[in-house]
């Protein structure tokens, strides 16, 4: 009985394991992958220490997905703990609670799948350590070097070893060591994932030479090896894993190749991983060596040691964040054998945050007995105020969103008190898969506003936080809510969203109104933070990162040669005959309402936008279920068998080019038709799929008797698939591009044929309002049952198959499919750790040397803090200059002119301007008809603006020094349209 009761509890833990990976940590799955999940979900965790780090670690590790982990502890909750630990509330300090009390039941809602327990049991220098053998990992904060040494040692002698983290915390500084044992294999050090590069040539020497396709770099090292796939001539590598050497980025060598075949065309490489085995030093070893060191003390910086022992008993919230994100990240390398571990120290001080507070006098950094004790210890009281009525407005409230809301609680930004004032705003609805990310977020919360959920979970851990929640998407369309004198009403704006064209929008609208921005983003381990201060540092949008790379769409047609194309190829077949043209189909009988009208008015000879194809599907649109079965039959001819045949009949494996060379040679894959086997489950996933999707869109009601195997071999017993017979006219090259269905020209014959099916249909009746309209659908990759996700991945692997392509299996289609960002708990905690940090400068007033940008990788892990860019001053002429950041003011009134405008921005700036344009419209252009007589017209009758408009920001050039030359560029001319600026 003890057995069977075993067995049935394994494997209900194991299936509420696979549910919760399967809807919650799919964006952490595409990070770590499977393999390393089912590691953690097998691995239990010891962790002791409650505090702000301690609580950051549990937190993440929770998050995470482990299988168990158990909190230790053995401290009273007190009002200082407030200030550093989300966790626990005021009631928790009143009632006397032990922290690991407080605490426990709080980390384990964020996870229903993780065991969490606690202990309150003495951890010291007698105790007995067996205990710790059933963990796999042990985690120590708040731990005396003596205690740490001994646990670490403890660990370090176990078989297999116990993998050992140390933490300590004191005020600014903050540091990380890990011991992983005499040997840790690491079987993914990057997580990067291998792509195929293409093989321009290989020669025939020694050693040979492999150069990649038009010059695309390998991005391999020297020692690292690759194996080759379909290569022609030279085939006796195909399968074959060499080791390479590096020659440029373009080219590298694999040895000697001379007594091959020569290389005729085509192939392509992948980088084959291989584990790695790294081999740690326990902690008794560092400290005898920190001990060797002691003599050189009094060449420490002073001042640094002024600065870390004055704080050292104080806690930055930000910090632990960010140093709780690293930490709980080598937990997890520890777990897994993901990811190359820290050897083994990490250090993160903030110490050029107190540093300009060093003549502040002792007073400003006691203890007042409050939650702000830690931080007031660090940066003092009157920065402390000055956080309290600090006003900031963030846009999103996703996982960076809620991790920085947790940090306004903790520094106490924005009390109601003081003035102050958090607004956030967010348009989205909490799913389910958000939830071990956005940790603010719990089961019973899905389907609500993310803005008032996060704000009512914000004020729990800070309920003096003025929290104001909004609902908007932040746009050009909701610009009379985020209107300037919202902006100017901010202190700070916080970016916490995927979005890039919405931060390039709130940038714009942060340097129109000289207001500080805070961005940061992560994409798996991956984060970044930009600081951006008026007048002192580059916008956002002073920098584009290089356009993402668009598949051309004769490769998306024809010419597919890696499985993105394909899955790109599906993708585009489901947004086109299932979102595109019911839409277009809606929208053309919205404005023609009457079928006959349309009619009459074809026949009379008129074009109308989209009548062709929107009489096609009228004419073609089913009304059973059985019709969409045989439509999705018909498609899977289309698409897998006479799309290859008319390819191979256009360009015959034998083609050559005029230059000589064989068409289809890498990267170009010639096609395989496939027969249609409805007992391929491939094939018959992908007809149910389709058929279900016609039907949906059409409105057909279906059961679940007709998506049996039998019922639809019934129905595709009875469908009839014409005979193929190719076509002259088609002739698919490398040049095509895609088409605009609805403004193609049509032939006469073409014409003719939709005036007569337009005929037919209203004859037989088949014009009623429920056939006038269908119903799009938006792709949903997180619904399997759906039927969205069925249709692309089978489509997709239908026509690797045809190409002979890799296949991807389903999660990796529903990354690239449904565009979905790598992300995990740990590396959103660290950014938003560090964006606070910042924040803390901004709000200081802080010079333009002590900010900081970051960029982090956490797998590798490296972490690298850069001044940000200082801002650029661009010479006018003589010695006037304007920066992004820089906006010349004219103040007019009711009857002042464009004449007048322009003579005040000469008398004022000392520059002639030659041009004025407001947004699209050119108010003045000297060499355009009729300008000229515009100088005489008031400002209002020009720009007409709204009753409640103050300003507008007109663009203005000026004259250049020399005739002939070009004109000038400067910065945006505000136009008050009253004197005072007040609304007119």
């Amino acid at each position: 009985p003890q057995q069977v009761h075993e067995t049935i509890r394994a494997s209900v833990e194991a299936n509420s394991c696979n549910l919760w990976l399967s809807l919650c940590l799919v964006r952490q799955r595409y990070v770590l992958g499977d393999s390393a999940m089912h590691q953690m979900a097998q691995s239990s965790v010891f962790l002791s220490g409650m505090g702000g780090l301690g609580i950051e670690i549990g937190k993440n590790i929770a998050l995470a997905g482990v299988k168990a982990v158990t909190l230790h502890d053995t401290k009273q909750c007190e009002t200082s703990d407030l200030g550093c630990n989300f966790f626990i509330s005021k009631e928790d300090v009143l009632n006397q609670r032990m922290r690991v009390e407080a605490v426990c039941p709080r980390v384990a809602e964020l996870n229903p799948y993780v065991h969490v327990d606690m202990s309150s049991s003495a951890l010291d220098d007698n105790t007995d350590l067996s205990f710790l053998s059933k963990y796999q990992c042990v985690i120590l904060t708040e731990a005396r070097l003596s205690l740490q040494k001994r646990v670490n040692e403890f660990c370090h002698s176990q078989q297999p070893p116990i993998r050992f983290i140390g933490c300590d915390a004191y005020g600014i500084c903050m540091r990380v060591f890990c011991d992983f044992g005499e040997e840790f294999e690491v079987s993914d050090a990057t997580g990067e994932e291998p792509k195929e590069i293409f093989i321009q040539s290989i020669t025939q020497d020694n050693p040979g030479v492999v150069t990649c396709m038009d010059n695309q770099p390998h991005g391999l090292q020297t020692g690292q090896s690759v194996v080759f796939r379909e290569v022609n001539g030279m085939v006796e590598l195909n399968g074959a894993a060499r080791q390479v050497s590096v020659i440029s980025p373009h080219s590298f060598a694999i040895g000697d190749t001379s007594q091959l075949q020569p290389h005729a065309h085509g192939g392509f490489f992948v980088l084959v991983k291989t584990p790695k085995t790294y081999r740690f030093a326990p902690l008794q070893i560092h400290a005898a060596m920190l001990a060797l060191d002691t003599f050189q003390e009094q060449h420490v910086n002073a001042e640094l040691v002024r600065c870390l022992s004055r704080t050292a008993m104080g806690t930055l919230p930000p910090l632990a964040a960010a140093v709780g994100g690293i930490a709980s990240q080598e937990a997890l390398k520890a777990i897994t054998g993901k990811f190359a571990p820290l050897q083994q120290w990490f250090y993160l001080d903030a110490i050029e945050v107190v540093r300009p507070l060093q003549s502040l006098p002792v007073e400003e950094f006691l203890p007042r007995g409050d939650r702000y004790d830690g931080l007031r210890a660090c940066i003092g009281e009157s920065m402390c105020l000055e956080l309290h009525k600090l006003k900031v407005f963030m846009v999103g409230c996703g996982a960076i969103g809620c991790e920085m809301l947790k940090n306004f609680a903790l520094l106490g930004v924005g009390l109601a008190k003081s003035s102050g004032e958090v607004c956030i705003t967010d348009p989205d609805l909490i799913e389910k898969s958000n939830l071990n990310r956005q940790f603010l977020f719990r089961p019973h919360h899905i389907q609500k506003p993310k803005s008032i959920t996060a704000a009512e979970a914000t004020h729990d851990i800070n309920p003096d936080l003025h929290v104001n929640a909004h609902l908007n998407k932040v746009c050009p369309a909701t610009e009379g809510i985020y209107s300037d004198p919202f902006y100017s009403n901010m202190n700070v704006v916080v970016t916490a969203l995927d979005n890039v064209e919405a931060r390039r929008y709130v940038d714009s609208r942060c340097v129109s109104n000289q207001r500080p921005l805070l961005d940061s983003g992560t994409m798996g381990t991956k984060g970044h933070t930009e600081i951006i201060v008026p007048n002192l540092t580059e916008s956002y949008n002073s920098h584009r990162d290089p356009p993402e790379e668009e598949i051309p769409f004769c490769t998306l047609k024809s010419f597919p040669s890696v499985i993105e194309h394909t899955i790109q190829w599906a993708r585009d077949k489901f947004e086109n005959a299932f979102a595109h043209k019911p839409s277009m189909y809606n929208s053309f009988w919205q404005t023609h309402s009457s079928a006959e009208v349309v009619l009459q008015r074809m026949q009379a000879g008129e074009s109308l936008e989209g009548s062709f194809q929107v009489i096609k599907l009228l004419s073609r649109r089913p009304n059973q279920w059985v019709q969409c079965v045989g439509i999705a039959r018909v498609k899977f001819e289309k698409y897998f068998k006479r799309k290859a045949l008319q390819l191979l009949h256009s360009f015959p494996l034998d083609t050559r080019l005029k230059d000589g060379s064989l068409f289809w040679q890498s990267p170009k894959r010639p096609p395989a038709p496939i027969d249609f086997d409805l007992k391929d489950s491939l094939h018959f996933t992908f007809i149910v799929s389709t058929a279900r999707l016609f039907a949906e869109i059409y409105n057909i009601p279906y059961s679940e008797k007709d998506l049996s195997e039998e019922e639809v071999a019934r129905i595709l017993s009875d469908v009839e698939i014409p005979e193929y017979r190719p076509s002259e006219k088609v002739k698919t090259d490398e040049t095509v591009k895609k088409p605009d269905q609805m403004k193609m020209p049509q032939s006469s014959e073409e014409e003719r044929e939709a005036v007569s099916q337009l005929e037919h249909a209203i004859v037989t009746d088949c014009v009623t309002a429920e056939r006038l309209q269908m119903s799009p659908l938006q792709f949903e990759k997180d619904d399997d049952s759906n039927g969205h996700m069925d249709f692309v991945a089978s489509a997709s692997a239908l026509r690797a198959r045809m190409y002979s392509i890799e296949p991807a299996d389903r999660l990796k289609t529903k990354r690239i499919a449904g565009k979905i960002i790598p992300a995990i708990a740990t590396a959103t905690a660290a950014v938003a750790g560090l964006v606070a940090i910042e924040m803390i400068k901004v709000v200081g007033g802080y010079g333009f040397d002590s900010f900081k940008n970051c960029f982090f990788n956490l797998a590798l892990p490296v972490m690298v803090l850069t001044e940000p860019a200082s801002v650029k001053r661009t010479h006018i002429r003589d010695n006037i200059y304007f920066s992004i950041w820089d906006c010349w003011t004219v103040y007019g009134n009711e009857d002042f002119t464009l004449s007048d405008l322009m003579s005040a921005v000469r008398d004022k700036y000392g520059i002639e301007p030659t041009m004025v344009v407001h947004g699209v419209k050119m108010l003045y252009v000297p060499v355009m008809p009729g300008h000229s007589k515009r100088l005489k017209l008031t400002m209002q009758k020009l720009i007409k603006p709204s009753a409640d408009r103050r300003y507008v920001d007109l663009t203005v050039s000026f004259a250049p020094e020399a005739d002939g030359d070009e004109d000038l560029p400067g910065p945006p001319v505000r136009y008050f349209f009253t004197s005072d600026g007040e609304t007119p």
